[in-house]
């Protein structure tokens, strides 16, 4: 895979305008000039604002040049690095998830979470994560990762921007959505900040960050974190260990600047997967006395030793071992070079990256809801007859050892998971390069932008399931089912020290891809105040990669079933090759009437090609997905305080909801569930501020929005008219918070007391909503005190202890749900958990 890595960093680096001629700029969200050629981001904020307007007014993603968030026909926030002290998020999706239009699921833990935007019927799919307006890896979904795993908010984040919709598809690919993370750059001032992180959950941080100047018109910055946590579930093992390091040198010159930056990661994220929550047979009792609903977790130290057993080409039968609390160890370096310049009214921007990384990732995913033990051992009589001879009864014992376990001590439930162990190598190589220019018609002012993006990308995985039966318990132990003869003689096993099943899923395989993008903007400005924005994208990709085959095996051993239906590669190769293209576009209009008061509408069309995952998997389901979305909006600001209300449409067809759920017979994830339609997003979004006294601001953000299925079809024998106009799965009719915050002096100390509270409205496990999420709302607080250049601030998430589900069981519940009304099996949001930060600036 790496064959063309070093060819195709040296070639992106070279089209960076250190080297190249100034005919070159930026085609993504970037860090756009003022006339002042040499003037930071704040130093533009503040020629461009009234004095009335924060300074971080000032917006770059999405945009030709920067621009107040007020001018802007779409909708966008800016998080500040107060914003972000203030929401005090438990991870990325966490903070994302206070912002109008983004539903996000944060019980994940610190990466890989969910992102769905605007009811867009997607984890993350659609959300493209940037840094300086430039993606780390071109795809939005790795293998078993996202964009948070590989970029991650800390002290040299100087602000986030969020584009909703918009103009998004014509500045980033696959996205109906961009979250830009703006990095610290120095300046002439030496700036620096450390902080330290303890909390309640086993949590020690360490923050830092220093900018300044080199001499000579050179800034420097760099910072990171490092951070060890037990976990807000025990796991028995650490949850988060490792942490992220950051920097970059710029150098100004008469008509621009040059940047070089660098990031590296090496970080381990436990990932945890949804728990039973109430016993199937009577889904009214409670699970809570034997798996804590908020500290709860099926991860545990039992699958620290797992023994990976598969047979490969040549029927060799081969052992591989595992850990649990590896989790999600990713490492990835990137090196990307910026320029930025202006001649004669000319704005020249280029940007390139090279990025590569690793990833192993192991997790224990839920399966089945739990059974009764005694029924569960009778589902395997026939089977086990057949192999071990006449069976007369079964028995528990922990796996491995001859230590009798009773399921009726306890809960009466045993319960299947599976253990994942996944291994990629991933690298993407991306250049942006644009030119804008502004200039003067006979009607109106245009600024018009023409650019070209280009990646060189590809990754490779190899990824074994195998299955495990274990009690219903934190921590749980893994069990083996033993059958006996009617002499009480044990004549096999079931199990397999714990393994259901070995080698469940084995894949294989590996791709590279390359892909070009042509993009133009023109922002037309008929008359003060009246604008139209309009741009179109068009993408070509060129796909090439391989797949291993698999077929059918037994291990061969006799005295247990766990080998019998093993996955087994059998020698041959498909190699698949793909070609997809795409042109997507977007057109808007903004009035406004004055600086406190304005209108907008926007269409944009938005089509996102099969990923490069599809040249590496065995009959992918491979279909380009459309989505036609409508926005307008009212835009109000007076001061401080500001109110945008936005109203959405968005329609998809077609919609790919085709999903793998397991079978518990065979123990693997292949049965194929394709389901094609439409799905339609009528909402509107409410983001505002009131600030009328200097010492109040109360912020606030609601969606209220109805997701639906509509004219979906199956070829498979699955009812399709049951989904009909369905609310879409895991997504809510209405969302929101809202943050009360108080600044005040204080004996010469400057105190901010804050609040938030966030409501989740009802969502639905499955296709046919039979199951249910319920609603629920969450309560967290914060005080900071600064005294001089130190600061300490406590925090709470969740101080009430609410109860709330997010996910469900995705393995088996996605069709038809859970077989009751509400949720039984699901993630829960974490418990009431603490933080003390200390730092000092200077």
């Amino acid at each position: 895979m790496f064959k063309s890595v070093l060819a195709t960093s040296t070639a992106l680096l070279a089209l960076c305008p250190a080297f190249a001629a100034p005919a070159f700029a930026q085609a993504d969200a970037t860090t756009a000039r003022t006339n002042t050629p040499a003037a930071s981001t704040d130093d533009a904020s503040a020629q461009a604002n009234a004095p009335e307007e924060p300074k971080n007014d000032i917006i770059v993603t999405g945009s030709t040049r920067a621009q107040r968030r007020f001018d802007a026909s779409y909708a966008i926030n800016t998080i500040s690095q107060t914003d972000i002290e203030k929401i005090a998020p438990v991870n990325f999706a966490d903070l994302i998830g206070q912002l109008p239009g983004f539903q996000t699921e944060i019980t994940g833990g610190e990466v890989q979470n969910i992102y769905r935007i605007r009811g867009l019927p997607n984890d993350g799919g659609f959300v493209s994560f940037q840094q300086d307006g430039l993606p780390l890896f071109h795809e939005n979904d790795g293998v078993f990762f996202r964009g948070d795993a590989i970029l991650k908010p800390d002290l040299m984040t100087e602000r986030v921007e969020v584009v909703r919709g918009g103009p998004a598809p014509v500045y980033a690919s696959y996205s109906g959505a961009i979250v830009n993370a703006i990095e610290v750059t120095g300046r002439d001032v030496v700036r620096g900040k450390a902080q330290v992180t303890l909390g309640d959950t086993g949590l020690y941080r360490g923050d830092v960050v220093q900018s300044g100047p080199l001499g000579n018109n050179t800034y420097y910055a760099v910072g990171g974190f490092v951070r060890y946590h037990d976990g807000y579930r025990d796991n028995g093992f650490p949850n988060d260990k490792g942490g992220q390091f950051r920097a970059n040198i710029k150098h100004d010159t008469d008509t621009g600047s040059f940047r070089v930056s660098f990031n590296y990661v090496n970080d381990h994220n436990v990932f945890y997967l949804p728990i039973p929550t109430a016993d199937p047979r009577n889904p009214n009792v409670s699970l809570d006395p034997y798996i804590d609903y908020f500290s709860g977790t099926l991860n545990s130290p039992s699958l620290r030793n797992v023994d990976l057993r598969f047979r490969n080409a040549a029927g060799v039968v081969q052992n591989a071992a595992s850990d649990l609390s590896k989790g999600r160890h990713m490492r990835m370096f990137n090196v990307g070079t910026q320029y930025e310049a202006e001649f004669d009214n000319w704005l020249v921007s280029a940007k390139a990256g090279v990025t590569m990384g690793q990833l192993d990732f192991t997790a224990f995913y839920s399966t089945t809801n739990p059974v009764d033990a005694n029924s569960f051992a009778n589902g395997y009589r026939t089977r086990a007859s057949a192999a071990f001879g006449p069976v007369a009864s079964f028995g528990y014992v922990l796996a491995g050892t001859s230590t009798v376990y009773d399921p009726y001590a306890a809960s009466g439930l045993v319960v299947q998971g599976q253990y994942r162990d996944i291994h990629s190598k991933f690298y993407s190589s991306q250049a942006n390069l644009s030119v804008a220019k502004k200039f003067e018609t006979g009607f109106g002012t245009h600024d018009l932008k023409l650019g070209v993006y280009g990646s060189l990308y590809g990754e490779d995985s190899r990824t074994l399931y195998q299955n495990y039966l274990i009690e219903v318990a934190g921590q749980p132990r893994t069990l083996d089912l033993v059958a006996y003869n009617a002499a009480g003689a044990r004549i096999g096993r079931v199990t397999d020290n714990g393994v259901l099943n070995y080698a469940a899923t084995l894949n294989r395989g590996d791709s590279d891809a390359r892909m070009i993008a042509f993009f133009a903007n023109d922002t037309w400005e008929i008359v003060r105040g009246l604008r139209i924005d309009a741009g179109v994208r068009h993408e070509r990709y060129n796909y090439k990669g391989y797949a291993l085959l698999t077929g059918q095996a037994n291990l061969g051993d006799a005295t247990t079933l766990a080998d019998d239906t093993t996955r087994a590669f059998t020698g041959g190769v498909v190699n698949q090759t793909g070609n997809p293209h795409v042109t997507n576009w977007t057109v808007g209009a903004n009035y406004d009437f004055n600086r406190h008061i304005g209108v907008y509408g926007r269409a944009s069309h938005l089509a996102t090609p099969p990923n490069i995952q599809t040249v590496m998997s065995i009959n992918p389901t491979i279909l380009t997905t459309v989505a036609d979305q409508y926005e307008a909006g009212l835009k109000l600001a007076a001061g401080r305080s500001y109110l945008y209300v936005t109203g959405f449409y968005t329609n998809f067809d077609p919609l790919n909801a085709s999903f793998l759920a397991f079978d518990p017979t065979t123990g693997r994830n292949d049965v194929n569930v394709p389901f094609i339609g439409e799905a339609q997003v009528k909402g509107v979004e409410f983001d505002g501020s009131l600030a009328l006294l200097p010492w109040f601001t109360l912020n606030g953000a609601l969606t209220i929005s109805d997701p639906k299925y509509k004219n979906f079809q199956s070829a498979t024998g699955a009812d399709p008219v049951q989904a009909e106009g369905k609310q879409i799965v895991r997504q809510p009719k209405i969302y929101g918070n809202i943050r009360p915050s108080f600044d005040f002096d204080l004996g010469g100390n400057a105190v901010s007391i804050y609040g938030r509270y966030t409501y989740m409205g009802k969502r639905y496990v499955d296709l046919y909503n039979n199951t249910a999420l319920p609603s629920y709302g969450t309560t967290g607080a914060g005080i900071t005190v600064r005294h001089g250049s130190w600061q300490v601030q406590v925090v709470g998430d969740n101080l009430f202890n609410a109860h709330g589900l997010t996910e469900g069981n995705t393995r088996t519940d996605q069709l038809s749900g859970q077989g009751n009304a509400e949720a039984i099996y699901g993630r829960p949001i974490f418990g009431r958990n603490v933080r003390l930060v200390v730092g000092k600036s200077w």
